[in-house]
């Protein structure tokens, strides 16, 4: 008898003991930042959720769309995400002069993909929801792909995305 109420006791002050500790989710690699809109392309701008909200939004405020295209495990969205997110010129440009959109998910516009589906892809969209074919990358196979070393080229043709916006409209 004393046996058994001994292991009931000791079963009870482990029970006890494990409930009282909170639990720890430590992640597999290190400290994981909250997953945000921008999934690390621009903390500090401000993204739409979608496609739509993205068009309204472009439309309603009279600013190009900027409609980025990646994958999170692609090498080549990795390091043009780094280049992006760290060129102060391309953000503050972002941050006053247009909608932004970042999509892991190809959309149903097949607008969106004019020359086919490969990322990273940057393809704008002005106000009229006009998908802006013209305003292309360096490559003849994959015309809106960046590479980092193409990053003074897509601040160019952020550029003229701006100035197109205000002579066409």
């Amino acid at each position: 008898m004393i046996k058994a109420a001994l292991s009931l006791l000791l079963v009870l002050v482990a029970v006890s003991s494990s409930l009282g500790k909170p639990e720890k989710n430590i992640p597999k690699r290190g400290k994981r930042i909250p997953q945000t809109l921008s999934r690390g392309w621009g903390d500090q701008l401000i993204w739409a959720q979608t496609y739509e909200e993205a068009l309204y939004w472009s439309r309603s405020k009279n600013k190009p769309l900027m409609v980025i295209f990646h994958l999170e495990d692609c090498p080549h969205s990795i390091s043009m995400k780094k280049v992006f997110a760290e060129d102060k010129e391309i953000q503050k440009m972002i941050d006053e002069d247009f909608i932004i959109l970042n999509l892991v998910y190809e959309t149903t516009d097949k607008h969106l993909s004019p020359d086919g589906q490969y990322v990273p892809r940057i393809i704008f969209v002005d106000p009229s929801m006009t998908v802006r074919a013209d305003i292309t990358g360096r490559y003849s196979n994959r015309m809106y792909a960046y590479e980092p070393s193409d990053i003074k080229l897509l601040l160019s043709n952020m550029e003229k995305a701006k100035k197109l916006l205000k002579t066409e409209l």
